[in-house]
């Protein structure tokens, strides 16, 4: 849920810091009071669209920061941040953008920089906003099957997954077709260009770390004098003129003398004695070194002409020399598959064919999984309009192919399956049902929504939802079986609701009065949490206006105790 929000500096908001609680808090107050000013400060918090606009007049940067608490470590946010490699502590995750005065946003999650693409990513599993005029997941008919997978979600994603792992096979060998199928010219000259990619690459008859020998024997040759000179000046200083052999020699014959002399002596001596033997050998290997150093320059340009010929192939095929002789392999594959393209294409068509009959059974049976829960969403939809006073209102999730039709030419197979789904409706009996967005006004479509909202609350994991003035245009029992319905959203999700409607500020766990004030000529808005008489009065003031009188406040009274015997029934 959202615990804290603060915002700096935007539109007519100076500085505010507001805490919000699970369940469903209302915001009330005046037209024009910065109630919708702080929506869309939350809404540019999860990656909405910025502009200069926003930022307050005079000042250079707006800001926004959002607190918000998981209750769940599988919630959806923590799998998308684990994407994009932010780290979420004590189930916290905080949300930051500054906008300044010049249209630029900086976006962090957690404290990371982030793009908005990002932010908007994680933002959209954590808030759900829906205004007003903001109908699109219901007016848009190809987000429709994307609603029905989500309801029937744990059963549909298993028979959709079955079917996408075909599809990506089906596609993968599609594409592969249409490569060997492309015009014969443009082939022929791949053909050409790759046989000679390849006769290059043989040609160099590459060994694995030839590279790195060839360099260490360069450095080696390229300090042939100064290796030549510290071998000398070791084997003189050891077996030389120098003759540390010698007086190692000599050290040995004294300390072996005291040894015969005194038993606790023969232990130094056995280590004097190993040294001498040591170096011996070390004086011997450096001159047998020594004898075999061999300076030839035109080996140095044998090496540096080799250096510069892989370095050529590395350009062109790959950075080391193991991934030039993979993609050596690689086009050698496809010299193969051109040069024998007829017979590649007929094992793909035939593999294709094989692969379109079990993507067609799987399909038809995604087909029917849907259609089954098609069924339980319509059920639960004319039950939550009942609620609403649609009660006659007929909902259908309608299909495009009728199970007659099945076949697998009439799928149009896409990554989402076979199915196009568009919701129909009719408000009136006797009416005939039409697509949903060609027949709802804007008050049936509130209740749609909100009958939605209220299925989908328990599927979707969202932690918050924001109705922005989604109530406009109803009145009477309607206003309050709205109220009721969104209060049963809150059971599941935590829900902040902008409202004009006395009966949806009585069913509040909690109210907050927004209002604007001047200080030193300049507007500013302010935020308040409501408490017993404070929430009489002003549901009073929505329901009558500017003037409260007793009455105003008795009925206002009734409202809340309404509520409250709702809300613990």
């Amino acid at each position: 849920m959202l615990q804290e929000l603060s915002i700096k500096n935007f539109a007519i908001i100076d500085e505010l810091s507001v805490s919000f609680e699970e369940g469903l808090t209302v915001l009330t107050g005046e037209t024009g009071a910065g109630k919708s000013i702080i929506i869309d400060a939350i809404h540019l918090l999860v990656g909405g669209r910025g502009s200069s606009e926003f930022v307050r007049h005079g000042e250079k940067k707006a800001s926004i920061e959002g607190l918000f608490i998981l209750d769940d470590v599988q919630h959806p946010c923590v799998m998308k941040a684990k994407e994009f490699g932010i780290e979420i502590e004590e189930n916290m995750v905080i949300l930051r953008r500054d906008i300044s005065h010049q249209g630029k946003s900086i976006c962090r999650i957690n404290g990371k920089l982030v793009t908005i693409a990002i932010l908007r990513e994680i933002g959209s599993s954590l808030i759900d906003i829906h205004g007003q005029h903001e109908h699109q997941e219901l007016m848009d008919e190809t987000l429709h099957l994307s609603l029905l997978d989500q309801f029937g979600s744990e059963e549909i994603d298993h028979a959709l997954k079955n079917y996408q792992d075909i599809f990506s096979r089906y596609e993968s060998m599609l594409k592969q077709m249409k490569k060997l199928n492309d015009n014969e010219q443009e082939m022929a000259h791949r053909l050409d260009l790759i046989t000679f990619q390849q006769k290059e690459i043989q040609d160099s008859h590459l060994q694995l770390g030839e590279d790195e020998s060839l360099l260490e024997e360069k450095k080696k040759l390229l300090n042939y004098e100064r290796l030549f000179e510290a071998l000398q000046t070791c084997y003189n200083s050891i077996q030389g003129e120098r003759k540390a052999l010698d007086w190692l020699g000599l050290a040995m014959s004294h300390v072996e003398a005291a040894g015969e002399l005194d038993s606790k002596y023969q232990s130094l001596a056995e280590s004097v004695s190993n040294s001498f033997y040591l170096m011996e050998d070390v004086a011997t290997t450096v001159r047998a070194e020594l004898d075999g150093l061999e300076f030839e320059p035109n080996r140095l340009n044998i090496i540096e002409s080799r250096l510069n010929e892989l370095n050529g192939l590395k350009r062109k095929y790959g950075s080391t020399i193991e991934e030039i002789l993979e993609y050596g392999s690689t086009i050698e594959e496809e010299i193969e598959r051109i040069t024998n393209r007829d017979i590649h294409i007929q094992e793909l068509q035939r593999k294709v064919t094989s692969l379109e009959k079990d993507m067609f059974v799987e399909a038809k049976h995604l087909t029917q999984v849907r259609k089954k829960w098609a069924k339980e969403l319509t059920n639960q939809i004319h039950e939550q309009l009942q609620e609403l006073y649609m009660d006659k209102t007929t909902f259908e999730v309608r299909f495009k192919h009728s199970d007659r039709e099945l076949s697998s030419e009439a799928y149009k197979y896409k990554r989402d399956g076979g199915d196009e789904v568009e919701f129909y409706i009719s408000t009136n009996p006797g009416e005939p049902l039409k697509p949903l967005s060609k027949v709802a006004s804007g008050g049936e479509l509130s209740r749609i929504m909100l009958a939605l909202k209220t299925i989908f609350s328990k599927h979707r994991g969202i932690t918050s939802i924001i109705f922005d003035e989604v109530d406009t245009g109803v009145s009477g029992r309607v206003a309050q079986a709205i109220a009721e319905k969104i209060h049963q959203v809150s059971v599941h999700s935590q829900v902040m609701c902008i409202s004009h409607l006395p009966q949806v500020a009585a069913m509040a766990d909690f109210h907050l009065y927004i209002s604007k004030k001047i200080y030193n000529g300049r507007t500013r808005t302010a935020v308040k949490t409501l408490e017993n008489e404070e929430k009489i009065r002003e549901i009073g003031r929505m329901i009558s206006g500017v003037e409260i009188t007793e009455l105003t406040k008795e009925h206002a009274r009734e409202l809340l105790q309404l509520a409250t015997s709702i809300k613990n029934a």
